[in-house]
């Protein structure tokens, strides 16, 4: 028995090509509109890493952009602020001509030319400062007693308190600043040294300098002339 294969007409051919056509296109219609929304992960304000364009975001999404972004501002502000306390503590500290540590170096610069303080403490190369005794054994971490106030007339007082030691002898150094109202900087008003078994050595002493201007007053018959 012989199976007869017949010829596919032109006509047969041109009636089908017209439904593939529609179908192939749907197809493809149907895939190109397909949401980007099925293809990702949902935005959250933990993963969020502004890939995504703002207009493909829902509602609840750029709701948790704007979070993220809030919070990554707050960070930074708060940066700032602890930055910039630290800054003016440190100038204020270490680095302005009026902080406690300008006038302790500038105090132990005086005590190492001074004759009287090389006499006791030895070599002024070798002559050490510090602050208070402490269970660090850097010298450089023991901070420096020291009490700042304002009077009732608005001076200004910064006292002081620290150790020197030498190839001799050790010392104790006190000092006391004022800043008069209505003045720019700090004046001595003494600057001392104690080493046991020596009587103090001054190399600042307010109260021992006679008054600068002051007119001599003479008495008599029980009224003072100038």
């Amino acid at each position: 028995m012989k199976l007869t294969i017949r010829p596919i007409g032109t006509a047969a051919v041109a009636r089908l090509q017209p439904g593939l056509v529609r179908r192939s296109f749907a197809t493809q219609h149907t895939l190109g509109n397909s949401p980007a929304t099925s293809k990702r992960k949902s935005v959250t304000p933990f993963n969020d890493d502004g890939y995504v364009p703002w207009h493909e975001l829902t509602a609840s999404e750029k709701a948790s952009r704007a979070t993220q972004q809030t919070f990554n501002f707050g960070l930074v502000i708060v940066g700032l602020v602890l930055t910039g306390g630290v800054g003016y503590f440190l100038y204020q500290d270490v680095f302005s001509p009026d902080s406690k540590t300008a006038y302790f170096n500038r105090a132990v610069d005086r005590i190492k030319k001074d004759p009287q303080c090389i006499a006791l403490l030895g070599d002024s190369k070798k002559i050490t400062a510090h602050g208070e005794e402490t269970m660090n054994k850097w010298r450089r971490a023991r901070p420096i007693a020291s009490t700042f106030n304002t009077d009732a007339q608005g001076n200004q007082h910064l006292m002081m308190q620290f150790y020197v030691e030498g190839p001799l002898n050790n010392g104790v150094v006190n000092a006391h600043l004022t800043k008069p109202a209505g003045h720019h900087d700090f004046e001595y008003k003494y600057l001392c040294v104690d080493v046991r078994g020596h009587p103090r050595i001054y190399l600042e002493n307010a109260d021992a300098k006679p008054s600068s201007g002051e007119n001599k007053k003479y008495k008599l018959f029980g009224v003072s002339w100038n």
